[in-house]
């Protein structure tokens, strides 16, 4: 059967552009989807990438643009300088690791309802409540944001090992056995080397 990694962060606004798309190209192909949240600044750090903070004040322009632009076309509302940007994506990374563990829910609703928290709702995904809140709404037991931390804490830094091993240098990032895909803007490339559309 194929198999996709997503390598994502609940903090990036790319990954609140990809939306559920990954879990419809996923299942339009019969694929297997493994949600692979990591911390992006350390990903930036290991594959010669440069965080936000420390980009030109061009590149930083650049992307706001980039971001309205897209937003447009997806119609998907976003708050570009949202109130608790940045914030430690830790937590809700933690809760994604321990939901998918679980099962019982659906994730793809998960991982939207945290990005649209931070993106659309200036809510603190670094916040228990906040966690909680979209492990409920999504089908989760909300006990999850406290009872997964341990195991969230193992997977996460696993994820980002297994993220540089496998070439990935961004997020969102989707590996199908030989094939990368960097970016939400890559979703149609990535449903047509699995024969679906987007």
């Amino acid at each position: 059967m194929t198999h996709i990694d997503y390598y994502l962060s609940p903090i990036s606004p790319w990954t609140h552009m990809a939306g559920k798309r990954p879990a419809q190209i996923a299942q339009a192909a019969g694929a297997t989807l493994r949600y692979k949240p990591l911390d992006p600044t350390a990903l930036f750090t290991r594959t010669g990438g440069q965080v936000l903070a420390d980009r030109h004040d061009s590149r930083k322009a650049y992307r706001l643009q980039e971001l309205q632009r897209w937003a447009d076309r997806l119609d998907l509302p976003i708050k570009l300088r949202p109130a608790f940007f940045p914030t430690n994506p830790a937590p809700a990374s933690y809760a994604i690791i321990a939901a998918q563990e679980a099962g019982g829910g659906d994730m793809a609703e998960l991982v939207t309802g945290l990005t649209r928290a931070c993106w659309e709702e200036d809510r603190n995904i670094a916040e228990d409540d906040v966690i909680r809140a979209c492990l409920s709404a999504a089908g989760f037991d909300p006990g999850l944001a406290f009872s997964g931390m341990l195991q969230g804490a193992e997977i996460y830094p696993r994820n980002l090992e297994d993220a540089v091993a496998e070439g990935v240098f961004g997020v969102p990032f989707f590996v199908s056995g030989e094939a990368r895909f960097w970016g939400q803007d890559r979703l149609d490339f990535l449903a047509e080397a699995l024969g679906v559309s987007a």
